[in-house]
């Protein structure tokens, strides 16, 4: 067994672990943790795949943001473990169903294998158009198929996700009434001489009597 093949046992022993983890773990912390970590694994396999874009992708995208949110997420929420595992056994025979039938598919296609499927020959270098070679990197093929024979796809899925991105912006600047918030052009705006106005108003209480009377009274209404 050469260095390659005991790496890729060692990534996937990991990544068969984490995943069973992540359904497993009854902190959802500890699931989301086993989830980057699974993803880490998948990342590893990919690249001794030599699909290094793959891998970078899914460091960057997953790890990187998805996940780190997905953490924050639920380490800041108050998620209560027994009201989500209340109907646990209530739909465990149509999960278990599920999975069995995943488990089956999963199954015949690892005994049958994949006949009839010739295994891709790797392209050993690129010419340029100065009739330069470039040696071969699965990036460099995929972003030439990107901007060459998929370009309209990829611009539509851009404009997508730009359309998309405005419309999420535009719900949350949205002014609601239940909030209150502080117009800052108008307290730039205002003038020092207007903020503080002092009003003369009449007496309405009659001002209290001094001391020494008060005392004479009172002597008064003891004699």
């Amino acid at each position: 067994m050469d260095v390659k093949t005991g790496f890729f046992y060692l990534f996937s022993v990991v990544l068969l672990y984490a995943a069973f983890r992540v359904i497993t773990a009854r902190n959802p912390v500890h699931a989301v943790l086993h989830l980057i970590l699974a993803f880490s694994q998948a990342a590893g396999v990919w690249l001794l795949l030599k699909a290094e874009f793959l891998a970078i992708v899914l460091v960057l995208v997953y790890l990187g943001a998805v996940l780190v949110l997905f953490l924050f997420v639920v380490m800041m929420l108050d998620i209560r473990i027994d009201t989500l595992r209340g109907g646990f056994w209530k739909h465990f025979p149509l999960a278990a169903l599920i999975g069995a039938v995943v488990a089956f598919e999963m199954a015949a296609v690892l005994m049958t294998g994949f006949r009839g499927v010739e295994e891709p020959k790797a392209v050993a270098a690129l010419v340029n158009a100065a009739g330069q070679v470039i040696p071969y990197s699965n990036t460099q093929a995929l972003g030439r198929l990107m901007y060459t024979e998929y370009l309209y796809p990829v611009e539509i899925a851009a404009v997508i996700l730009l359309v998309a991105m405005i419309s999420a912006i535009a719900l949350t600047l949205r002014q609601r009434k239940d909030v209150k918030a502080s117009d800052v052009p108008a307290q730039l705006r205002a003038n020092p001489s207007e903020r503080l106005v002092v009003v003369k108003m009449p007496v309405t209480q009659k001002a209290p009597q001094p001391a020494a009377d008060n005392e004479v009274s009172a002597q008064e209404k003891t004699a």
